[in-house]
C-alpha cells in the first residue's frame, strides 16, 4: 500500500507533488500539514494525527467536510507529530512511504525528519522524502537513481561505516569502497546516466538526489 504523508514544513505547489499525494492509498496529515495539504496538494488527507495545535479553523473544517479521522495525542509527548504519522502508515499496513513538506523552517526539525527514515527502514519499508527539487531516502542493500544526466547525487553514511560501495551511472564511481559517518566524501556527485545503480554491503546510505531541471 503507498503512503502519503504530509508535514507542517516547506510545500511547493507542484504538479508532481499534488499527483503523489492524489494517487496514494492513504493520505496522512501530521496536524499542521494538513494546512499544506489545503493549500498545495488540492485533496484532504484521510487521517490527521498529531497533537492537533497547529490547526486553523478553516483547515479543521475542510478535514471535517473530507470525512477525515482526526487521531489527537497529547501535547506533552515523546514523539514528534511527523514520528507518529509513520508509525501509523506502519501500523496501517504501509509497503511504500513518501513524506512530503519535512524540511524547511527549524533546522533542528529538518535534521529530525530526516533522520527518521530510519524507521521504516528497520522494518524493510521503502520511504523518501521528495520535495519538488530533491528526494531523499536510505539504501540498505542497493538502490535505484534516475532522472536527468547533471543531476547532482550525495551519498551520506549515517552508520559509522558503509561499507562494500560500488556506483553505476555516477561521475566519480565509488568500487568497492567505505564511506564513514562524519566524512563528506560522497556529497556532490553526478548523474552521467539517466539511471545509476549503488550496491552496498554493510551500513545504511542516505541518498539524496537533487534534481537540477523539476
Amino acid at each position: 500500500m503507498k503512503v502519503a504523508i504530509v508535514a507542517n514544513g516547506e510545500l511547493e505547489n507542484h504538479p508532481r507533488l499534488q499527483t503523489i499525494w492524489q494517487i496514494a492509498d492513504l493520505r496522512i496529515a501530521a496536524d499542521g500539514g494538513a494546512l499544506n495539504a489545503r493549500q498545495h496538494l488540492q485533496l484532504a488527507p484521510q487521517i490527521i494525527i498529531g497533537d492537533l495545535d497547529s490547526l486553523d479553523d478553516a483547515t479543521r473544517t475542510w478535514c471535517k467536510q473530507a470525512h477525515a479521522e482526526f487521531i489527537q495525542h497529547p501535547q506533552a509527548k515523546d514523539e514528534t507529530d511527523l514520528e507518529l504519522a509513520i508509525d501509523l502508515a506502519i501500523a496501517r499496513g504501509a509497503n511504500e512511504i513518501t513524506i512530503l513538506g519535512a524540511i524547511g523552517g527549524r533546522f533542528d526539525q529538518t535534521i529530525a525528519n530526516t533522520l527518521l527514515l530510519t524507521k521504516p527502514a528497520q522494518v524493510q519499508i521503502s520511504a523518501r522524502l521528495v520535495s519538488a527539487k530533491f528526494e531523499a531516502w536510505l539504501a540498505t542493500e542497493r538502490a535505484t537513481i534516475t532522472g536527468n544526466i547533471g543531476d547532482t547525487v550525495s551519498l551520506i553514511s549515517i552508520t559509522p561505516r558503509v561499507e562494500g560501495i560500488v556506483t553505476n551511472g555516477l561521475q566519480y564511481p565509488l568500487r568497492n569502497e567505505t564511506l564513514i559517518l562524519g566524512s563528506p566524501r560522497g556529497v556532490s556527485n553526478r548523474l552521467i546516466a539517466e539511471r545509476a545503480e549503488v550496491v552496498l554491503a554493510h551500513g545504511l546510505l542516505l541518498i539524496v538526489h537533487l534534481k537540477n531541471t523539476i
